[in-house]
């Protein structure tokens, strides 16, 4: 995938996730980013901070010129606070996506890896 050279990914993208609820998407980071979606609501960063947890975490949310940009909370760690709106990740609540049925295998009269003619 090609970003562009600052490696903001051009900003987080409104969408509707398939449980009906508007979410933001954007890869955050600039190595090893992280394909993130956050709930659209936007709360401090203490209310966000409540809702932390191990496998959910809170983001900052700016304001670009481009549009809505998510980035790394470690405002917390700066002790002041954060003046800016924070997201917390979105957690689903629609069914989970049918399993494909498993494709029928056909078997051959030839062993493995030998060809055959049709």
């Amino acid at each position: 995938m090609t970003r562009p050279p600052h490696g903001g990914g051009g900003g987080a993208r409104r969408v509707r996730c398939r449980c009906g609820r508007a979410v933001l998407r954007q890869l955050v980071g600039r190595r090893a980013a992280l394909d993130v979606t956050a709930d659209a609501d936007e709360m401090t960063a203490a209310a966000a901070a409540g809702l932390r947890e191990p496998d959910r975490l809170d983001w900052c949310l700016r304001t670009t010129k481009a549009g809505p940009d998510l980035r790394w909370a470690d405002c917390h760690s700066r002790g002041g606070g954060c003046s800016h709106p924070h997201v917390i990740d979105h957690q689903c609540a629609a069914p989970a996506a049918p399993v494909p049925r498993p494709r029928r295998t056909v078997t051959s009269s030839v062993p493995e890896g030998q060809l055959t003619l049709d």
